[in-house]
């Protein structure tokens, strides 16, 4: 009854601890979170397999065996089972926050840079343009012709293990990137999860990265970037997002420089033909045939794979995000571009993380 009871307290502490940012930055996501996530993974890294998959079917099943229950019962006993419930969701929901889930009242990751959050369509299209410079210098270099695609020659679990040299870059000038203790993992719902339309998630409750293994190998770097985001505790998915940008663009490896440059790229490029599509058209135009033939490829592979339950789990996810302080939903990820437009015009960011920026030249960022 006590467990039971605690739910709504827990949901009312949230909503308030919601309000106060600065708070949860300082106490959870800087020195209670990274003992926490740091600890999952190093006593979860070694098992070769996906706990947290586990965990969840494991639920799911007692899930299921709860609700034929209560059908066969025709859910007498109210005053019985809903105690019983509430103080299984309290758990589960005392679990989520305190693991993993308060991270998403942070202060938005633009204040903690700060770095402007807008930006004009000018700044967007020089972006743009560099972008798809360096995706195209990339492209040729690795294919040594411009209208073949890039074929990553990396194993999947090479793709996991080489994903944490990016952040062992960053982490010398950025020190809230440093990632111990790695896990991540292939996950082994990687097929649900290519019908479900995602490339992958973080188990909240294990702290494992679930990589879909099953998706085009060329992205795999920018997706195992992502989900190594969140585990370092930017739970919003354009913050995470930029971040797999920052370690995918400065990895030593070219085909993941090639996967970050595209990524962002394909951002860059959607959002400036959402404000003028005759400059996209330009850009678009200027862009390597081989680039193009691995926007297809992975375009294909989606579409190879959409079934009529897809919106559904995209609806879901979306009410997911809604419901924890990313007001915007899946159009979120599109602030990604936000984040790398003004970085790069931030000089004294620029200086602080000790990235070289060159308009034309060989890195970016």
């Amino acid at each position: 009854m006590i467990l039971a009871i605690l739910l709504p307290v827990q949901i009312i502490a949230v909503r308030i601890l919601s309000r106060y940012p600065a708070f949860v930055e300082h106490w959870y996501s800087k020195i209670i979170y990274p003992e926490l996530s740091g600890n999952l993974r190093w006593a979860l890294s070694w098992i070769p397999f996906s706990l947290g998959d586990l965990l969840y079917t494991f639920l799911g099943i007692l899930l299921i065996r709860w609700l034929l229950r209560r059908l066969k019962q025709r859910f007498k006993n109210p005053r019985r089972w809903i105690p019983h419930a509430m103080a299984t969701l309290s758990v589960l929901y005392a679990c989520f926050n305190l693991f993993w889930g308060l991270n998403y009242y942070r202060p938005p990751l633009h204040q903690t840079l700060e770095i402007a959050h807008d930006y004009t369509t000018e700044e967007l299209l020089s972006l743009t343009r560099q972008l798809a410079e360096q995706s195209n210098k990339l492209q040729l270099e690795i294919t040594g012709n411009d209208s073949t695609k890039v074929v990553v020659p990396h194993s999947k679990s090479q793709l996991l293990d080489l994903a944490v040299e990016g952040f062992s870059h960053l982490q010398r000038d950025f020190p809230e990137l440093e990632y111990k203790n790695p896990s991540l993992k292939r996950s082994l719902y990687s097929i649900p999860l290519t019908y479900m339309g995602f490339n992958g998630y973080l188990n909240p409750l294990t702290n494992e990265g679930q990589v879909n293994t099953q998706i085009v190998p060329y992205r795999i770097p920018t997706t195992a970037s992502h989900e190594i985001g969140h585990q370092l505790g930017f739970a919003a998915e354009n913050e995470a997002n930029f971040i797999a940008c920052l370690a995918t663009m400065n990895h030593p490896d070219p085909y993941f420089r090639y996967s970050g440059y595209t990524f962002a790229l394909s951002y860059s490029l959607s959002e400036l033909g959402r404000r003028d599509p005759r400059l996209a058209t330009e850009v678009l135009e200027t862009i390597n045939e081989g680039v193009l033939e691995n926007y297809r490829e992975v375009q294909q592979f989606w579409e190879a794979h959409t079934n009529p339950f897809e919106p559904l789990f995209m609806f879901t996810y979306n009410s997911y995000l809604k419901a924890n302080n990313q007001a915007d939903g899946m159009k979120s990820y599109s602030y990604v571009v936000a984040l790398l437009v003004n970085y790069l015009q931030q000089e004294t960011t620029a200086l602080r993380f000790n990235l070289h920026i060159d308009p034309i030249g060989e890195n970016i960022l």
